[in-house]
């Protein structure tokens, strides 16, 4: 059990900005439960965010307290996904061959299509939050929303093969396989029987993250850090959307 242990630590570490103030060990054992602790750690991240907005929102008006909610969204993950999602941007927006692509990734500087991927993402989060808000969603939506996003994360890592035999992505996949996947699945799944809507969620997201990888393996031939971190972001945009559609048809 002790890996266990160490190995939530690590997610904790790894996801979020939260003090843990524990040396966890870097071994196969450890990155495994880590990485089953994804989830959970989104629900964290989300049970945070909700429980300020929970306080505030007889005081806050919907626009003020969206946007608070996304801007504690983004404080406790320090912006980890967002990084991820802003090389992509940079490296799919410059039309270049695959290995340029990869260089551009990799590059440091930050291009005007990271900068628009990121204002066009953050808008439209806001707005979703904004909207789930007024038509009298709980901000306890954002539990469900960070968990399975943070699980489809885990299923593109599981699912699809890195594209070098380096980084991140390839340390944590050496440690990983299907059974993983199917463990870090479920408590998130058993928690969502409770949930309006959760079906449509499971396979609004299962659709989305299929897709995805299919287009990022024809774009880069596989998946590294930064491909599964704008998966993470783009699967709670997709969420945030089938909650708010499924409150507005209801």
């Amino acid at each position: 059990m002790k890996d266990a242990a160490f190995g939530a630590l690590l997610a904790i570490q790894f996801l979020t900005r939260l003090p843990v103030p524990v040396a966890c060990p870097w071994t196969p054992g450890t990155r495994r439960w880590a990485a089953r602790a994804y989830p959970l750690v989104g629900a964290l991240l989300g049970a945070l965010a909700a429980g300020v907005g929970t306080l505030l929102q007889p005081v806050l008006p919907s626009p003020l307290l969206a946007l608070l909610l996304l801007s504690l969204w983004v404080a406790l993950s320090g912006g980890l996904h967002l990084d991820g999602l802003m090389d992509l941007a940079d490296a799919l927006g410059s039309n270049a061959p695959r290995e340029r692509r990869w260089a551009i990734m990799k590059d440091a500087q930050v291009g005007s299509f990271a900068v628009l991927a990121l204002v066009f993402l953050l808008a439209w989060k806001a707005a979703l939050l904004w909207a789930l808000l007024e038509a009298g969603a709980s901000p306890w939506w954002l539990v469900p929303v960070a968990t399975l996003a943070r699980l489809g994360g885990l299923g593109l890592l599981v699912g699809v093969p890195a594209a070098r035999a380096e980084g991140l992505a390839h340390a944590w996949q050496r440690s990983l396989g299907a059974r993983d996947l199917a463990l870090a699945a479920l408590l998130p799944l058993a928690g969502l029987a409770f949930v309006p809507g959760a079906a449509w969620l499971v396979a609004g997201l299962g659709g989305f993250i299929i897709i995805y990888g299919l287009a990022v393996r024809r774009a880069f031939g596989g998946i590294n850090g930064d491909i599964v971190g704008a998966a993470i972001e783009g699967g709670e945009l997709c969420l945030l959307l089938i909650a708010w559609g499924a409150f507005a048809m209801a």
